[in-house]
């Protein structure tokens, strides 16, 4: 199953969430038109509102709250990447622009409270206290994450198990809080709720490592963003994490110099370096279990198209093909 199959499958659905995406985003100021219409049409699969919408598909809910909560978990995700992009100082997101360097720093922090103050207003609309609790909590588990990462930059003695706690925090939260809320919107059992939220948080972890893994080894195109990146921001993920433990000597403190002076001059070298210790090839292996582990996750699901949807998504975003 390709991605556009997927995408066929509830293209009702998503043309529904695009319309209360744009019915949401209006006012009557005009920069916040301005900017925001610039990133919602930046682009991008939009994984996370898609996943709400088959977990909902897939759990046979009849309403139709699965449109609006499924814009206010891409409004969500929309202003965390205006606030990123700010604090990585990024110039390019989904091979555009960013807001900030369109417009400033200053603009983009703004509208991304607009942002977050408008997904808050729209999600009390189901009335839903459990809901407004999922999405409370997964909004400031990703402010922590964030705060998370910026004090591990330029650390190259950061653990396996912290990074895990970082990409947990900062990515996989939402696509939990995605899937989940679908099971709370189709009033599922406990079981079938806690096989959404496992499947969501392990799909997240599956796409972060993917994710950090393709900084070193695609291109820009294929990733919206400049390749090393997170280099020469400092940040030390997973495949940099696997290279300090395996090299030494002068490779090694390449690798150090690197971290800690938030330096990606060296790229292709220390590419190399990482290609010769099979750091990739230990991050995909960790980041197919992830995905290996969603899939499992979804036992409790009735056997369904969207179910098929859903473990096909598994596979292209570890891929990367999403």
């Amino acid at each position: 199953m390709k991605f556009t199959d997927i995408q066929n499958l509830i293209q009702d659905d998503i043309d529904k969430t695009n319309q209360v995406l744009i019915e949401h985003l209006s006012s009557d100021v005009a920069l916040i038109n301005q900017i925001s219409g610039h990133i919602i049409n930046a682009g991008g699969k939009r994984l996370r509102p898609l996943l709400l919408l088959l977990c909902a598909r897939a759990t046979n809910y009849q309403g139709n709250h699965h449109h609006l909560m499924a814009a206010v978990i891409e409004l969500i995700h929309t202003a965390t990447l205006l606030h990123d992009d700010i604090v990585d100082e990024s110039d390019m997101r989904r091979g555009k622009d960013t807001a900030n360097e369109v417009w400033s720093n200053a603009a983009s922090v703004l509208v991304g409270d607009f942002i977050y103050s408008r997904a808050f207003e729209m999600m009390v609309k189901p009335e839903s206290i459990r809901i407004m609790e999922l999405l409370s909590k997964a909004t400031n588990e990703i402010a922590q994450g964030e705060v998370l990462q910026l004090l591990n930059c330029q650390n190259d003695k950061l653990s396996e198990d912290e990074y895990y706690q970082v990409i947990k925090r900062k990515t996989a939260v939402l696509f939990q809080a995605a899937t989940q809320i679908a099971g709370v919107l189709s009033a599922v059992g406990s079981e079938q709720e806690q096989a959404l939220k496992n499947y969501g948080l392990h799909l997240g972890n599956a796409f972060q490592i993917t994710d950090d893994i393709l900084d070193y080894q695609s291109d820009s195109t294929t990733i919206g963003k400049e390749i090393g990146d997170d280099l020469s921001e400092g940040k030390t993920t997973l495949p940099m994490i696997y290279a300090l433990k395996n090299t030494s000597g002068a490779d090694k403190k390449l690798l150090q110099d690197a971290i800690n002076n938030a330096d990606n001059s060296n790229l292709a070298q220390i590419t190399a370096i990482l290609q010769e210790v099979d750091a990739f090839g230990y991050a995909s292996k960790q980041a197919q279990k992830s995905a290996d582990l969603a899939k499992e996750a979804l036992a409790p699901i009735k056997d369904s198209n969207y179910k098929n949807a859903l473990i096909a998504l598994c596979d292209l975003s570890f891929q990367r093909k999403v």
